[in-house]
């Protein structure tokens, strides 16, 4: 890898590193720099704040990738993905920008919908076709499992809905949020019952 300083030479800035956080993130700038340069970052991350408490946003170079609460456990998300797409895992903000400012948006109630690329390669067969007409789901609207079902084309296929609804590597984004049970009430959600809340909340007041 070529030097990622640009500055004063690695040995400095480590020494330097130890007592100074500016350095330290001097360093990792550099870092990400080059392992994009070098075709090396394979999947950047970063973690934002939000009114459902903190998300990790992993991207690859096709798209979005994954999206993940706080109570799933971030360092086991970092670990799937590498076990599943690939070991070279960075923190990388830069790369995620866009995501980031588009979530901004949306939990400020500017924006109903996400116009980002989308890296849909954790699900497969029935669950991604699920996960695919999601978005089809109006800001501020629900349907129950049994309408998706119905929308995708298999209506016995509530049970399969619900687990395509659940592993959606994607929430917020693709906005499994807005499936309830045939009763109204909430069901079950990645986030918790009261982040599923705090959505659909949002959206009604916007």
């Amino acid at each position: 890898m070529k030097d990622i300083t640009a500055g004063p030479d690695l040995d400095t800035l480590l020494a330097r590193a130890s007592t100074d956080p500016e350095t330290l993130a001097q360093l990792h700038t550099g870092l990400e720099d080059a392992a994009s340069r070098e075709g090396l970052l394979d999947i950047a991350y970063t973690v934002v704040d939000s009114p459902v408490g903190r998300l990790l946003l992993a991207s690859t170079e096709k798209g979005l990738v994954r999206v993940a609460f706080a109570n799933q456990d971030h360092d086991k998300v970092l670990d799937s993905l590498a076990a599943a797409l690939s070991p070279r895992v960075l923190r990388a903000p830069k790369r995620l920008d866009g995501v980031a400012r588009e979530l901004d948006q949306y939990f400020a109630g500017a924006r109903r919908t996400f116009d980002l690329p989308l890296d849909m390669s954790l699900s497969h067969g029935f669950r991604q076709l699920v996960q695919r007409h999601l978005p089809e789901i109006g800001y501020g609207s629900t349907l129950s499992y049994a309408e998706v079902a119905r929308l995708v084309g298999n209506p016995k296929a509530v049970r399969a809905v619900g687990t395509a609804c659940a592993t959606n590597p994607l929430p917020v984004v693709v906005p499994c949020h807005r499936v309830l049970r045939s009763d109204g009430t909430l069901g079950g959600y990645a986030g918790g019952a009261a982040a599923k809340s705090v959505l659909l909340d949002l959206e009604a007041a916007a």
